[in-house]
């Protein structure tokens, strides 16, 4: 049998969904590192409690290029095979993507192509969506454009807010993104 993948999660906030990935880590993948550009992330109390290897520097103040290379160090040194983006709210630079090319996931709360970026319920709802839901994606180059890898829909329902909207997409996040990733790290 071969060993577990070495998977970092990339957080900015609260790491909902980097729980439900570590949550479900076992004979396919185990998180080799928790990184953040934002060392007061919520998520990354969580990932020390755990025992999970943390990395965390603020971005704004380093500058994109030097706090790439430092999480570039910091997830060759963690030993990482694959990234899994988990409420990652930077836009990783073309030369990343190239350094990791086919090797990152990302999560979002449309079904891609639908909505890319941001406020994706409110948009879902503007429009009279009757289904909304999210995405596990490729990261490439193009903002929220890499292959789909999977979904999950949840139904709009009358009176939805993009807040009870987003609610019902989380939950359906934390069922497909450790799904996806398991076969996403077989390949």
């Amino acid at each position: 049998m071969t060993a577990p993948v070495r998977v970092a999660v990339l957080i900015s906030g609260r790491g909902s969904n980097m729980q439900s990935l570590a949550s479900h880590q076992g004979e396919d993948y185990v998180i080799a590192l928790v990184a953040s550009d934002k060392p007061d992330a919520a998520g990354l109390a969580w990932a020390r409690e755990q025992g999970l290897p943390v990395f965390a520097a603020d971005a704004k103040a380093l500058g994109k290029a030097a706090f790439e290379a430092a999480l570039d160090d910091a997830l060759r040194e963690a030993g990482v095979e694959r990234i899994a983006l988990a409420g990652y709210m930077r836009l990783v630079s073309d030369g990343f993507v190239a350094r990791w090319r086919d090797r990152i996931v990302n999560i979002h709360p449309s079904l891609l192509p639908k909505y890319k970026g941001l406020d994706t319920h409110a948009r879902a709802i503007a429009a009279g969506d009757r289904t909304a839901g999210c995405t596990v994606h490729l990261v490439t180059e193009e903002l929220d454009g890499g292959a789909i890898l999977g979904q999950a829909e949840v139904p709009v329902e009358p009176g939805d807010t993009p807040d009870t909207l987003a609610a019902r997409v989380l939950e359906a996040e934390h069922r497909l993104y450790p799904a996806v990733l398991k076969e996403f790290v077989r390949r």
